[in-house]
Order: C-alpha cells, then sequence, then structure tokens
C-alpha cells in the first residue's frame, strides 16, 4: 500500500483517538502507551515491566478495549502447562455415524491481543511454548500447523521485585519482544489523579477506535515510511558497535558480554519509522532512531558480571553509543 494524503491522516488520526481513549483510564505514562502503540502499529511485541501496581494489566486491558479486536488474558503461574496457552485436542464422537475423532480445541492464544500476566512467573516449558508464536504468528501441535488470527499482538508484563519463585525468560525469547518498556512511578500531580479518579463512583466509558484492518493497514503503511542511506547506515553502526568481539569502544568491551543481533537493527528501523508514522510524518528523523534505541536494544544487550555489580545497566551503553558514534554529529547537521 502507497502512503496517501488521505488514508495517512484518516489513520494517523484514529491513533491519536485511540491514545486519547486509553488516556480516559491511565493517568500519565505517555511515552509507555505510546511506545506500546508503536510497537502495535510495527507488528511487534512488548514486555511491560514494573512493580506492582503501576497499572500495566489495566493498560492493556484498556487498550484492548479501544480496539475492535479480540483479547484473552492468560495468569501465568508456575503450575501453567503449554497446552493451558496454546490448547488441546479433546475425542468427540459423531452421533450420526458414531465415529469418533479428534479435535483440537484452540487455547487463549487464539485472539489479536493476548496479555500475557506475569510472564516471568512460569517454567521455561511453557514461556518456549510462545517462541513460535510470537515469531511466525502460527502454532504446530499434534503435527498439524494452525495459523493464529492477524494482527496478533503479545503483552507480556513482569514485576523487577518479588525474584523468589520466577523464571527469567531466556535470551531467545526476549529477542522476539520487539520492546521492551519500563513503567515508572507517577509524577505528584499525576498520582493525585489517579488517586481522584479511582476512588469515585464515575463511570468511564471506552470507545473502539480501531478495528484489526485498519490496523493491518497501518502496519503497511509502517514500512513504506522513508528512512536516508545514511541513518539505515547508523543503525547499522549502533548495532555493530554493541558486540564486544567486533567494536572497538572501550566502554563496550568493559561492561558487555553479549551484543545485539541484526534483529535488532530491524527492530529499530520499524519502530522508528513507525514513531514517525505516528507523529504524522512520511519520514525518519534522527529522534526518531534516538528514542526507540532503549526499547529495543534494553533487553538485546547482555551485561557481564562486573556491570551487574556495579549497576551498569544496558540503557547506559545505548546512551553512551548515541553520544560517541561519529555518525550522529553528521546526521544531526
Amino acid at each position: 500500500m502507497e502512503i496517501t494524503e488521505s488514508n495517512l491522516h484518516t489513520l494517523t488520526g484514529k491513533l491519536s483517538l485511540l491514545k486519547k481513549e486509553v488516556q480516559k483510564i491511565i493517568v500519565g505514562q505517555d511515552h509507555v502507551i505510546e511506545e506500546i502503540l508503536v510497537a502495535l502499529m510495527a507488528g511487534g511485541h512488548c514486555l511491560l515491566e514494573g512493580v506492582p501496581g503501576l497499572a500495566k494489566t489495566l493498560m492493556v486491558r484498556t487498550l484492548s478495549q479501544a480496539l475492535k479486536l479480540s483479547f484473552r488474558r492468560i495468569q501465568f503461574t508456575p503450575d501453567l502447562m503449554p497446552t493451558d496457552i496454546l490448547g488441546t485436542e479433546i475425542l468427540e464422537e459423531d452421533h450420526a455415524t458414531g465415529k469418533r475423532f479428534f479435535k483440537f480445541n484452540k487455547g487463549p492464544l487464539f485472539a489479536n491481543i493476548v496479555l500475557a500476566d506475569e510472564i516471568n512467573r512460569t517454567p521455561p516449558k511453557t514461556q518456549s511454548a510462545l517462541l513460535e508464536a510470537m515469531q511466525e504468528f502460527e502454532i504446530t501441535y499434534g503435527g498439524q500447523t494452525y495459523l493464529l488470527d492477524r494482527p496478533f499482538f503479545i503483552l507480556a508484563t513482569q514485576n523487577p521485585i518479588e525474584q523468589a519463585g520466577t523464571y527469567p525468560l531466556p535470551e531467545a525469547q526476549l529477542d522476539r519482544f520487539l520492546l521492551y518498556i519500563k513503567i515508572g512511578y507517577p509524577s505528584a500531580e499525576e498520582e493525585t489523579n489517579i488517586l481522584s479518579n479511582t476512588t469515585s463512583n464515575r463511570k468511564t466509558v471506552i470507545n473502539p477506535v480501531l478495528d484489526g484492518n485498519e490496523i493491518q493497514q497501518l502496519q503497511q503503511l509502517v514500512r513504506d515510511v522513508s528512512i536516508s542511506n545514511e541513518m539505515v547506515q547508523f543503525v547499522a553502526d549502533i548495532i555493530r558497535a554493541t558486540r564486544p568481539t567486533e567494536t572497538i569502544n572501550d566502554y563496550v568491551k568493559e561492561w558487555v558480554r553479549w551484543g545485539a543481533g541484526p534483529r535488532a537493527g530491524q527492530a529499530l528501523i520499524l519502530t522508528a519509522k513507525a514513531r514517525a508514522l505516528f507523529n504524522d510524518r512520511y519520514s525518519v528523523t534522527m529522534d526518531d532512531i534516538k528514542a526507540m534505541a532503549y526499547p529495543v536494544l534494553r533487553h538485546r544487550i547482555l551485561m557481564n558480571f562486573k556491570a551487574d555489580a556495579e549497576q551498569i545497566t544496558s540503557d547506559l551503553v545505548t546512551e553512551h553509543l548515541l553520544k560517541t558514534i561519529p555518525r550522529v554529529k553528521s546526521l544531526l547537521g
């Protein structure tokens, strides 16, 4: 699909309405809402991290209400099995012929939006059941392949505290999340508004804004947003600079154990395009790349033990690279 003035402004206008509908319930967290919508436009999945009580689950549920899409919530627990997510075959009988046959009963993964709540509370066996679905948009069970509904969007949540009894997500699965979004505490004014809004009898109605076809159109439009060859090269330079075995950057060599792969570069370009389109622009700017570099690289740069001890995070590495890669200055002119 080619970008035209009419369909661009119609769809991006609906994105603004969608954000306003979510903000009827969610006070503040503007950058979080925007990053979730960017991931939706780019056709990827999100991992949300924040301490309890910051409305992670409420945010996802509110977004699902503002979209004309099917929604399922999966509460991840230590005893959750892969079949509880994917579905299972049951033996049924044809009453007309008396013949028995196996029928596949679809699990909660067969929805447009899936909330994987507290995903790190279930063992790796069940976590890995999501891998094929997240990457291929299909699942395989009993030798049969079942296509998932499109658009398909997984929003997973996890808490950074209470790590006893949790199972950290393996790096291979983390890489399947387009963005890793951290949710912080609200400001003083926002917290006052939250307390006022949530302790009264006032009812808020969320109106559906976008349907599945429109979201798929947006996902196609994102790929048509232009990006200069210089910016593509800059993205490649950043990704390669995160790898201790390839970079000449001493900061990376000192603190990083493993750098980002090519999928990170793809994610950064796609999300930068989506952010540009979200802001009603046809082309990517350096601000788009800088804004999306943090949630894209946050879970794809693995820090070494020394960094963990000194509290040097992947965000600090990203910040350092954005400041020191020479191409930044030339692109900013």
